[in-house]
């Protein structure tokens, strides 16, 4: 099983395998938070209103890779036992709780590892639905134990006490799960670019515009607490699913978390209040598989949402890259080189934009092949981009033949670029598939403006006419117009 894990999160995978003392502890201490959370929850005669700590366990396990799943398994039946008896619960009582506890996880367990990464970080529109049915199916592996416990501790019958179980286990997980299997390594999040999703939003009315589905939601939970009455608990509905559209999974699942735990909570409360009476355990039955329902559907929506703007986000660049090299293609350098030629201009911001043509590259095709042909083309475009700044623009125009336009930047600073990028060209030794090595070496050609020209065109040109006098010079050289 350690072996299998080793490959649930790629992005955790690098990270140095906690030791089984470690592992334990680290899941001992979350087991211990949950579950003393959900304790507090807890009304009289009733389980938990909100027990976390089977889902973040499971979560843990399928999300990191560096824990060790025996001494983490240990870790959390210490952690579950000391929890209940330390607040008051008989050892028998205990046994029966950890037991449940511990069979729908392992449940879970087993069978998140039988899907695909992408699933298991709910990145496919199908995700959902596979969480869906794996907690369905561990909820209901610690309904039969549930069966046992609600006879000893409630007295009341077995298949109430499945029913209610499997409820309460199906809720919580999920309702928690995706917001551990969706989130970014903790690592690399940019709280920022996770809410937008990576968006720019330049404007205030943008940014604003932007927190309006959030706004919402909120807005939907008060006016639930206004109106009141049964039907109050899906008034925020509609504002769950414009946050599915709007946020990623991640975000979102967040939020569907505060609707659920808004919703348990107050019918868990022992104080009167104005959506449902919750004094019978099929009335909160009810509401736990509504809740759980519920929180399915934004997830869905989101998860696809997610899947839709990764396939529009790959095919723009498609659309705009070349494919081989990873470089703009004619029509987007085009666009986007003509965009900042303008911001340069009016700016009054000095401008030099570059011609490279790979030397003989026909040769290099005849000789070796087009394999080899294109590995020139590909180390090529590298050496020219890591020599460039972020904010300088590189296209292949056609053949072996790039554009570069480098904003802020003086003939005498581009000259330099160009010297650097030749040398380099000319230094780095391209092994062929073949075997051996082979060298290569670029002609440019380069113009500036100092920031009175926004013609792109004319400024290509005129590179041109400079890139073909370094042919004629004997290649290998940079020539300026």
């Amino acid at each position: 099983m350690a072996m299998q894990t080793a490959s649930l999160d790629q992005q955790s995978g690098s990270r140095d395998r906690l030791s089984p003392f470690q592992s334990a502890a680290v899941i001992a201490a979350l087991v211990f938070a949950a579950a003393l959370f959900g304790i507090l929850t807890r009304p009289v005669g009733f389980l938990a209103a909100v027990w976390p700590a089977n889902a973040v366990l499971l979560g843990m396990f399928v999300r990191r890779p560096d824990l060790q799943i025996g001494p983490g398994y240990v870790g959390a039946t210490a952690a579950f036992l000391a929890t209940d008896l330390l607040t008051g619960g008989t050892i028998l009582n205990t046994v029966l709780l950890t037991t449940a506890n511990m069979v729908g996880v392992v449940t879970g367990h087993a069978l998140f590892l039988r899907l695909p990464g992408a699933h298991r970080r709910l990145q496919q529109p199908h995700s959902v639905l596979y969480l869906f049915v794996i907690s369905t199916l561990a909820a209901a592996m610690a309904g039969f134990v549930g069966m046992i416990a609600n006879q000893v501790m409630f007295d009341k019958g077995a298949v109430a006490g499945w029913a209610f179980w499997f409820a309460t286990e199906l809720v919580n997980y999920l309702i928690i799960l995706p917001i551990i299997l969706s989130a970014p390594a903790l690592s690399k999040i940019d709280f920022v670019a996770v809410l937008r999703g990576n968006r720019h939003q330049d404007t205030l009315r943008q940014r604003l515009t932007f927190f309006l589905p959030a706004l919402g939601l909120a807005f939907s939970a008060l006016l639930a607490l206004i109106v009141g009455g049964p039907g109050a608990v899906a008034f925020p509905i509609p504002a769950l699913l414009w946050c599915a559209l709007s946020y990623p999974p991640w975000v979102t699942s967040i939020l569907t978390l505060f609707y659920s735990l808004w919703i348990l909570l107050l019918i868990s409360s022992e104080h009167e209040i104005p959506l449902v009476n919750a004094h019978s355990q099929s009335t909160v039955l009810s509401i736990r598989l509504g809740v759980a329902l519920v929180a399915t559907g934004p997830l869905m929506v989101a998860s696809v949402m997610a899947a839709r703007n990764d396939l529009v986000r790959r095919l723009k660049r498609l659309a705009a890259h070349d494919p081989l090299t990873g470089v703009l293609n004619r029509r987007a350098f085009q666009e986007t080189a003509g965009e900042t030629l303008s911001e340069q201009a009016n700016q009054g911001s000095p401008v030099t934009v570059m011609m490279l043509d790979i030397d003989r590259f026909k040769n290099i095709n005849d000789t070796y092949g087009h394999a080899t042909g294109d590995l020139v083309l590909t180390v090529f475009a590298n050496i020219v981009r890591t020599s460039l700044r972020d904010d300088d623009v590189i296209g292949r125009l056609g053949g072996e033949e790039f554009g570069v336009l480098l904003p802020y930047c003086t003939k005498t600073d581009g000259r330099n670029i160009a010297e650097r990028i030749r040398k380099m060209v000319a230094a780095t030794a391209i092994t062929i598939p073949n075997g051996g090595d082979l060298s290569a070496t670029v002609s440019i050609g380069i113009s500036s403006s100092e920031g009175s020209l926004s013609d792109l065109n004319l400024l290509l040109s005129r590179a041109d006419a400079a890139l073909y006098s370094a042919k004629r010079a004997g290649r290998n050289r940079v020539e300026e117009c």
